[in-house]
C-alpha cells in the first residue's frame, strides 16, 4: 500500500484527478455520514414508509405473508441506517434499496404468484406461470450486487476488474443460496398454505435453481453494464465528505 502522504486528496484534486485515482483502484479513504449525504436517503424513506404502512395493513394476503417477504428489505434499511454515521454508501445505492424494496413490496401484497404484472405478462406472452418470482429473483441479484462491491472496494484491498466482479457474483449468489435455505425452512414451520405462497414456487421442481440462476444474471448485468455509474458516484460520495488529509483506509 501507498504511504498516507501520497494519497491524493478528493477535496484538493480537480474532478479528472479524483476519476483517475478512483479508477486506478487506490485504496479510498474513510468516510462519515454527513447531513447534507442524510438528505436523499431520508427522502426516499419518507416517501416509502406510507407505501409500507398501506399495503401492509391492506394486503388481502395478510400480514404473515407480507412480512416474510419485505423483511429482507427492511433489514436491509435497518442495517443502512445503522452504519450511516461510519459507513455512509453512494446515493446510488439508496436509489437502488429503494427500488429492490418497491419490487419487494409489489410482491408482498399479492403473493408472487398472483401478482396482476405478472398475471398480464403470462397471459400477453403466452407463459406457463406468473413470472413476476423471476423478476424478484433478478433484482435479488441485480440491487444488492452494488451494496457488495461498494463495501468490497471500501473495505478490502481489491481493485476494480475479475476479482472484485467474480467475488460480487459469487457473494450474490451465495446469498440467494441462503435464502433459498429461509425459504424451505420457511414452508416446513408455516401450514401447508402459508409456506406454499412463500415459496410461489407454482409447481415448478426447478425453482430454487431458477431463483439463482436469475440471480447470478442480475449481478452480472449489473457489473456489466452499471459499474462505471457506480463507480462515479462513489467518486462523488468520496469528493462531498472526505476529510481533507484524511489517510486511506487500511485494508
Amino acid at each position: 500500500m501507498a504511504p498516507a502522504s501520497t494519497t491524493p486528496d478528493p477535496r484538493v484534486l480537480g474532478s479528472r484527478e479524483v476519476s483517475t485515482a478512483a479508477s486506478s483502484g487506490s485504496t479510498l479513504p474513510p468516510l462519515s455520514g454527513t447531513k447534507e449525504e442524510a438528505r436523499l436517503p431520508l427522502v426516499l424513506l419518507a416517501v416509502l414508509a406510507p407505501i409500507l404502512l398501506f399495503t401492509l395493513i391492506t394486503s388481502p394476503e395478510g400480514y404473515l405473508n407480507w412480512l416474510l417477504e419485505t423483511g429482507p428489505g427492511l433489514i436491509g434499511i435497518a442495517v443502512l441506517a445503522g452504519v450511516f454515521r461510519r459507513f455512509p454508501m453512494s446515493r446510488w445505492i439508496y436509489v437502488c434499496v429503494f427500488l429492490h424494496v418497491l419490487v419487494l413490496t409489489y410482491g408482498a401484497y399479492y403473493t408472487y404468484a398472483l401478482t396482476p404484472l405478472g398475471n398480464w405478462a403470462r397471459d400477453t406472452f403466452h407463459l406457463s406461470r406468473n413470472p413476476y418470482d423471476r423478476l424478484g429473483h433478478f433484482v435479488q441479484g441485480f440491487f444488492p450486487a452494488f451494496i457488495i462491491r461498494e463495501v468490497l472496494l471500501r473495505r478490502t484491498p481489491l481493485r476494480r476488474g475479475g476479482w472484485l466482479n467474480f467475488l460480487t457474483g459469487s457473494v450474490a449468489l451465495a446469498i440467494s443460496a441462503c435464502y433459498e435455505f429461509i425459504e424451505w425452512w420457511a414452508a416446513l414451520i408455516l401450514d401447508p398454505e402459508g409456506g406454499d405462497k412463500f415459496l410461489g414456487s407454482q409447481g415448478d421442481i426447478w425453482d430454487a435453481q431458477w431463483d439463482m440462476f436469475m440471480c447470478l444474471i442480475g449481478a452480472t448485468l449489473a457489473m456489466v453494464f452499471f459499474s462505471r455509474a457506480h463507480d462515479r458516484s462513489i467518486e462523488r460520495l468520496v469528493s462531498r465528505t472526505a476529510t481533507p488529509g484524511t489517510p486511506p483506509a487500511s485494508a
